[in-house]
């Protein structure tokens, strides 16, 4: 049989990757967890700084907290303004295999994301495993969702819908808070879902998990510590939220990429949202690997993509 054709990378992807991979470092693991979580987050966000573009202009950058069920759930907000009339508010939940990530290391995406939608932000500070499996992310993203919808004023906000988004496992919590918040409204209307190259389905392999299992920068052991250290089930819509009916959803924007071994359970989510009448919006970032929105200085193309993405997320929202 002949060889097969290698995928279409992206010269600024394949450069990074080269570097990437060039760099030493044992699989994840509890230790290699438990050294990280001696880390400031400070320390952490300036260690993204090789690899992401700064956080930039903004009007107002600030932390509170949220009750949660688990306690209170630290919480950062970000606008491009500094005041506001009545409108919709994004909750953004960031990635990491529900193991790693921040608020701070995903800082300069959310500040990005509060400038280009013109809403303010509000990223989330959810529970991690291993010290908290699954569904402590969930109940998190849930809890802090609910409260923020009858409590602007209390962070200064007038508030009449939300935004779910988030990338990667944050793109999970996105569809699975989307569809918690379906079933038991809050006191306002989730008006969109955006999720980046989210986990949707962990009920099924699909190809491009072994297709792009090495040597895209998400790899198979560090896939397989995630889902351990989590320990989620994955035949429920808390975890794969396509195996839940999603009729009734609001409107979704799915973003995937054409190298991630995420990215079939991603196609395929955006093609079940449509046949069960949901408005969908899809983009495929052709070239690029899993986590690209963060990438942005290592990666300069995925500026491109990643406004696209945005550019769709306003035409749902009625925002161009």
């Amino acid at each position: 049989m002949p060889n097969q054709e290698a995928p279409f990378i992206r010269e600024d992807c394949a450069a990074f990757l080269k570097v990437f991979l060039a760099q030493s470092r044992p699989p994840m693991s509890d230790d290699g967890v438990r050294q990280m979580r001696q880390i400031s987050s400070e320390m952490m966000a300036q260690m993204m700084q090789a690899i992401e573009l700064p956080i930039g202009e903004l009007a107002v950058d600030r932390d509170f907290t949220i009750p949660g069920s688990g306690g209170d759930v630290p919480a950062r907000l970000f606008d491009a303004r500094k005041h506001r009339v009545a409108g919709p508010v994004i909750m953004f939940f960031h990635g990491g295999g529900f193991v790693t990530g921040s608020v701070a290391t995903h800082a300069p995406l959310a500040a990005e994301i509060a400038r280009q939608l013109d809403l303010p932000v509000i990223s989330i500070e959810y529970r991690l495993a291993p010290e908290s499996k699954w569904p402590a992310a969930p109940d998190d993203a849930e809890a802090a969702s609910r409260w923020i919808a009858g409590n602007g004023a209390a962070i200064g906000l007038e508030i009449d819908g939300l935004v779910l988004c988030g990338d990667s496992a944050g793109g999970t919590l996105t569809l699975v808070s989307g569809l918690a918040l379906r079933d038991n409204p809050a006191a306002v209307p989730v008006r969109l879902l955006l999720a980046l190259y989210p986990m949707a389905d962990a009920s099924r392999a699909y190809p491009s998990r072994s297709e792009f299992a090495d040597g895209y920068g998400l790899s198979t052991k560090d896939m397989a510590y995630y889902d351990a250290a989590y320990a989620a089930n994955p035949h429920s819509p808390r975890h794969s939220a396509l195996v839940a009916d999603l009729t009734g959803l609001p409107p979704v924007v799915v973003a995937t990429a054409s190298l991630d071994p995420l990215r079939d359970s991603g196609r395929a989510l955006a093609s079940a949202l449509a046949q069960a009448g949901v408005p969908v919006a899809f983009h495929e970032a052709h070239g690029l690997i899993h986590g690209y929105a963060t990438f942005r200085r290592g990666i300069p193309s995925a500026n491109q993509d990643l406004a696209q993405v945005l550019t769709l997320a306003k035409a749902m929202l009625g925002r161009t």
